[in-house]
């Protein structure tokens, strides 16, 4: 056999070379709209996913309203993780995704949190005290969870009560910077900025009953800009299997 000074065959160094171009060419980047709340779970599954499929993830993370807005203005996103239902519906109806492509991948549950250890009780009882400066939510009108918080207000008849001691982030990321940087005492939150594996990492929270607001429905679909991309549609193939959802289980979403 006649071995090329790299010790390959010529025939056996062109296959290989064939091969690893091929997979090149399967390869693609897919680029996400991800609601803020699902930070922490999509950068861990990222990972897994390029590693998995040779695919690459690129994300950008905000409200699910300021997304729709832009999906509307022409912005490339390929596929939305939104933080409701109700969104992507909308957008479904409007024609912007891909038929079928709608499916719920999480259900998000909203806490009560402090970064202070021992601030928050197990009921929430602080919140009824009202003995805090700043209770930090996001805005309602652009985030699943600054609704819930609101609802979850109105049940326990505060709403006017706390009304001038509220600090709105445009979404969930700063709501929760607002508490962890001490600029509010306490704050809503998407629970799974604050859990992992069974439990609250950082300071005190109450996980707020699911009963309390409206569900929190998270569905994903894939845009019109992805209709024709592998990597838009592996992806969402890829939130549907055990993997993934383990993944987000682990966060202290629902399936």
């Amino acid at each position: 056999m006649n071995l090329s000074a790299s010790g390959f065959a010529p025939t056996c160094l062109a296959s290989l070379l064939a091969l690893f171009a091929f997979g090149s060419a399967q390869a693609a980047e897919v680029q996400v709209a991800v609601a803020a709340n699902f930070t922490a779970p999509i950068q861990a599954i990222a990972a897994d996913f390029e590693k998995d499929t040779g695919h690459k993830l690129v994300a950008a993370y905000g409200a699910t309203g300021q997304f729709y807005a832009q999906i509307k203005n022409g912005a490339p996103f390929e596929v939305f993780l939104s933080a409701d239902d109700s969104t992507p519906q909308k957008l479904e109806s409007e024609g912007d995704i891909v038929k079928g492509s709608r499916f719920t991948y999480a259900i998000g549950t909203l806490a009560l949190w402090s970064a202070k250890d021992g601030y928050v009780d197990s009921q929430g009882q602080v919140l009824k005290d009202n003995q805090y400066q700043h209770l930090s939510i996001a805005n309602p009108k652009a985030a699943p969870y600054g609704l819930a918080a609101t609802q979850v207000l109105a049940k326990l008849g505060l709403t006017d009560k706390v009304k001038a001691k509220i600090v709105e982030g445009q979404n969930i990321t700063q709501a929760y910077q607002f508490v962890s940087t001490g600029n509010a005492e306490l704050g809503f939150v998407a629970l799974s900025q604050i859990y992992k594996d069974g439990k609250v990492t950082s300071g005190s929270a109450w996980i707020v009953p699911a009963q309390m607001h409206d569900p929190i429905k998270q569905d994903a679909v894939i845009l019109n800009k992805g209709k024709d991309n592998p990597a838009a549609k592996a992806l969402v193939d890829y939130l549907k299997a055990p993997k993934a959802a383990a993944v987000i289980k682990s966060y202290g979403y629902q399936l």
